[in-house]
């Protein structure tokens, strides 16, 4: 199964760029850097941090539903 965890939008302007980040976990994110580079770091680290935070709630109640049983 195939299902789509984040939109991604880049765009360029005279100050730098605009990253928006879509997600249904998270709604809409917006991110600013002068850098292309640093700009696809951020985002890349933030996308990290929700699905570790994701997981980790997955995890637990997992455990939860076996101490229930």
């Amino acid at each position: 199964m195939e299902e789509t965890l984040y939109n991604i939008e880049i765009h360029k302007d005279d100050i730098g760029y605009t990253g928006r980040l879509f997600s249904d976990m998270d709604g809409i994110k917006e991110f600013r850097n002068e850098y292309l580079d640093k700009l696809l770091r951020d985002i890349t680290i933030d996308m990290q941090l929700a699905l570790e935070e994701f997981s980790n709630r997955t995890l637990e109640y997992t455990e939860t539903q076996e101490i229930i049983k």
